[in-house]
Order: C-alpha cells, then structure tokens, then sequence
C-alpha cells in the first residue's frame, strides 16, 4: 500500500515538474520535500542542474529552535530560512515545485513564509 503511494506521488511529481519547466523560462525552481519527521526545501537552476541554496529541519541552526521538525511551525522556519538564503545568493524569482504533494498544510505554510522572506512566486 505504501509503496504505490510513493510511486503514485512520483509520478504526480514528474507530471507538475514537466508543466513547471514549461513556463519557468529561466526561473530557478523552489522544490519542497516532506517526510513525517522533516521537511526540506531547494531552489534549483535546471539550465545547468546545481543546487543554489537549500534549508531544512535537519540543519543545526532550525533543529535548535524546534521541538519537532515535521510540524507547519518547522514549515515556516525552513520557509523564512530558504528566503533569506536566496536573497543571500540573488535569486528573488523562483517558480514554486510542490512535488506531488497537496498545496495544504505544511507545503503551503512553508512557500506563504517563503513568499514573506521576499521570494516572489
């Protein structure tokens, strides 16, 4: 049962990044992660393939602040933390990847935090 869960977000996810690299142009892409303990995000430049900034609850400096990290609190810390990296590293427009989740929740609490920080979307 878990495992045609996880193969059915996959390709959930491939269908949203075919439709996202569409209309990008030359937008990085914001992509979100969640597991029941965590939840991680990326900005990614898909032109040569590399990582520009990413945040998550396993780094040191949100870990501290949290009591859990797969909580839409954690959410909106990785949410302010990715913002402030990417201003860090001139990107200010990035096209959001939800990954085949459900724009509810903590996806949605992390990218309002993102788009608060600065980022536009």
């Amino acid at each position: 049962m878990s495992q045609d869960r996880h193969v059915a977000r996959k390709i959930r996810s491939a269908r949203i990044r075919f439709k996202i690299r569409q209309v990008a142009g030359d937008r990085p892409r914001l992509s979100v992660f969640r597991s029941a303990k965590h939840i991680y995000a990326q900005i990614i430049d898909d032109a040569v393939g590399r990582t520009i900034v990413s945040a998550s609850t396993v780094e040191k400096e949100i870990r501290e602040q949290l009591k859990n990290g797969g909580n839409r609190e954690a959410a909106a810390l990785v949410g302010q933390r990715i913002a402030e990296k990417a201003k860090a590293a001139n990107v200010g427009t990035v096209v959001f990847d939800r990954s085949g989740y459900l724009y509810h929740g903590r996806v949605k609490t992390l990218a309002d935090a993102a788009r608060e920080g600065g980022l536009d979307f």
